[in-house]
């Protein structure tokens, strides 16, 4: 869910790929000295090795720092074309090699690249410092701001100037000459732990892999997932076991399934200790230098803490509206908890199991719960969603019903690993919209969870359209097997293209805006909303079909599955919140405040918020929550939940105007996912909604009311 954009590239000043590249001092045997001639500029993943990547890096560097100067050094006076509009064009080389070696970085990295990840993240801060704290190329962008109003400008030009001006001073424009050398050693630094976190984190969880003796003590999973253990096993150097690869969240799928409780405990302690076991990959030195380093960088340009800094850019705007809603929530989403752990109790209890439910049994036996309330379990419905027809029948077909589209796979562009899928996708008018890749495997070499990122953003004034990829990390079947999925991996399905919707059907002017370039709290809005489609009926009947008999799901069975929507919330709830409330805890510190006991920390701070049950741990611990201390939701994991209410609110507005139409989403396209960031976020919701956003939309649909 995570949007992974070029996170090492420029913030905000970069352009996308344009038509036609400038001259550069890159050789031209690298391929990225010059633009893709594949359509839509698509990457020649064919062509790119590691070795291009450092001196494609130090060129798209240097020539983007000649642009800034020449920009800056320009003895005419300061206009929008020749300052704002200059900066949208430049950096494209960067750019480029940027958003290439980050999905790739991500998606499918290797020693080599990982050390470049490391060499790397240090200069860009510093280039990034380089274009900034530039005080002549700020003072130009400040005589622009300063007299806005009477420059002429249309709506989306003014606010990128007025966005341009905002960036410069939350950079440090403002500051003096000593305290932007201090904010450079800051950002550098920052720039460098938030690398060796994300590369320990994935380190680790495939270091902590469990390994068992026995087939038998994998009891309860199927024989197909234990073969792919035995294998797993195999490629690790231990042939004759049995290894449970980690999902990066605190939960682990096949906890659902284990009937060994020893086994479960086992597998459960591996998670939870991630990041914390001592030995290279441990990530507690490197969570108190960051939460230092980001409290003494927001001090610097005059904010209390990282969270003031980090939530003014937001459309929360400030921590006591965060706290608000967090706090609110968290009493009455830990008591649903403890009504659903008390129904789990006396099921263990039936079963004389003689021992209190811990977070090692909550899967397993909520799943008992659910049969028994339901008449179902989640093992029922796996069969009815194989990926192929989970993609194409279900996330694709909602697509082609409410926007129009249509989608082709192409089997003649390149890919970076042969599990990636390329698609054309058309619009309603036929005319080609964009290029989408869907990488749904998980590799011991991929970053866990699910996210999208964008290799060409579209642009009016560049002349580009959208190239867009989703990320999943669903467990690869021994070959010849089927891929079926669980309920939440089709929900992400949905979700993750809810991101390339937003990405693809982006009509702006300036690359600055482009799909999703929106506030962080907004950005996981439009995915949610998409989520509605996978249980839509038509949606469901067209692509829940046995992979086997190819029967429909019965509509009993579905039935049950729509019934028990509010079922768990408490859980889901409450271990959501507990990572929102860590995150936000450790970014509210000044630096002073900054503990050494990062595990006591956490446990204290989940105590003070009331969040501290123990059968229900953070979806993320402190060590391994990468959302958090990677950079890219930091102070902003309860985004989620904030985009939420505007998606449950959402939901009722196409319920209330007739569900899966055309109209309906031509509407929510013009009026809001084609706009990407040239409005203010919410002023473009209450344009799509016509009112402002209600919250009893998501007490409702979280069982929360009545508490």
């Amino acid at each position: 869910m995570l949007i992974v954009a070029a996170s090492l590239a420029l913030v905000n000043v970069a352009a996308v790929a344009a038509p036609v590249a400038p001259a550069t001092s890159l050789a031209a045997t690298n391929p990225f000295a010059k633009l893709s001639t594949l359509p839509f500029h698509y990457p020649a993943f064919d062509k790119i090795k590691d070795e291009h990547f450092l001196p494609a890096y130090a060129a798209g560097m240097s020539d983007h720092l000649r642009e800034v100067d020449a920009i800056a050094n320009n003895r005419k006076a300061p206009t929008f074309d020749n300052t704002v509009v200059a900066l949208e064009r430049s950096g494209q080389l960067l750019t480029r090699v940027a958003t290439t070696f980050s999905a790739l970085q991500g998606a499918n990295t290797n020693d080599t690249l990982d050390s470049i990840d490391r060499e790397m993240s240090p200069k860009l801060a510093a280039h990034n410092d380089a274009v900034f704290l530039n005080a002549k190329l700020y003072q130009r962008v400040k005589t622009l701001f300063d007299k806005r109003a009477k420059l002429g400008l249309d709506a989306e030009s003014k606010y990128l100037l007025e966005r341009y001006h905002k960036d410069f001073v939350r950079a440090g424009a403002n500051l003096s000459t000593e305290d932007k050398e201090k904010l450079k050693a800051f950002n550098s630094e920052i720039a460098t732990m938030q690398t060796t976190f994300t590369q320990n984190v994935l380190k680790e969880t495939n270091a902590s892999a469990l390994i068992v003796d026995t087939r038998a003590e994998l009891a309860g999973m199927s024989e197909a997932a234990i073969d792919a253990a035995a294998a797993a096993a195999k490629t690790r150097g231990q042939e004759g076991k049995f290894a449970i690869a980690l999902v990066n969240t605190s939960g682990q799928p096949p906890l659902a399934v284990l009937t060994n409780r020893a086994v479960r405990e086992r597998l459960m302690t591996a998670s939870l200790t991630r990041g914390s076991r001592g030995g290279e990959f441990d990530n507690r030195g490197v969570v108190i230098k960051l939460a230092k380093l980001r409290a003494e960088r927001a001090a610097l340009l005059g904010y209390p803490n990282f969270a003031a800094y980090s939530l003014e850019d937001q459309t929360a705007k400030d921590t006591g509206a965060v706290n608000k809603l967090l706090s609110e929530l968290a009493k009455p989403a830990v008591t649903n908890a403890r009504k659903e752990a008390d129904d789990i109790q006396k099921v263990i209890d039936l079963e004389k199991g003689g021992f209190k439910v811990g977070a090692a049994d909550w899967a397993f036996y909520t799943d008992k719960v659910r049969a028994q309330r339901f008449n179902f379990d989640e093992s029922q419905l796996k069969p009815y969603f194989e990926l192929d027809s989970v993609l194409v029948n279900g996330v694709f077909y909602a697509a082609g019903k409410l926007y129009g589209l249509t989608f082709k796979e192409r089997k003649d562009l390149p890919v970076y690993n042969p599990d990636v899928r390329v698609f054309d996708v058309f619009d309603a008018n036929g005319k080609q919209l964009a290029i989408f890749l869907a990488d749904m495997y998980a590799r011991s070499n991929k970053q866990g969870g699910a996210w999208m990122n964008e290799y060409v953003s579209q642009s009016g004034l560049m002349g580009t359209h959208s190239v867009v990829a989703n990320h999943l990390n669903i467990p690869k079947p021994p070959a010849g097997e089927p891929t079926l999925l669980t309920v939440d991996e089709v929900k992400t399905a949905f979700h993750e293209f809810g991101h390339a919707l937003h990405g693809m059907f982006s009509n702006v002017k300036y690359p600055r805006f482009s799909g999703t370039n929106v506030p962080r709290d907004f950005v996981e809005y439009p995915s949610q909303v998409n989520e509605m489609w996978m249980i839509a009926p038509e949606v469901l009947a067209n692509y829940a079909k046995h992979y086997k008999t190819g029967e429909a799901m019965p509509k009993e069975l579905l039935d049950k599955v729509i019934a028990s929507k509010k079922f768990n919330q408490g859980f889901l709830t409450t271990e959501y919140l507990a990572a929102s409330l860590v995150d936000q805890r450790w970014h509210q510190l000044g630096a002073a405040q900054v503990p050494t006991d990062v595990l006591g920390f956490e446990a204290a701070a989940l105590k003070e918020a009331g969040v501290d049950f123990a059968p229900v741990p953070p979806r993320y611990r402190t060590t391994y929550f990468s959302h958090s201390f990677s950079g890219g939701y930091s102070a902003g994991y309860y985004a989620y939940l904030w985009s939420e209410k505007l998606d449950a609110d959402t939901v009722e507005w196409f319920k209330e105007n007739g569900g899966l139409q055309r109209k309906n989403g031509d509407h929510f396209r013009k009026t809001l996912l084609s706009r990407g960031g040239t409005a203010d976020a919410l002023d473009l919701f209450r344009n799509f909604r016509g009112r402002e956003p209600k919250i009893e939309p998501l007490l409702n649909r979280r069982g929360l009311t009545g508490n």
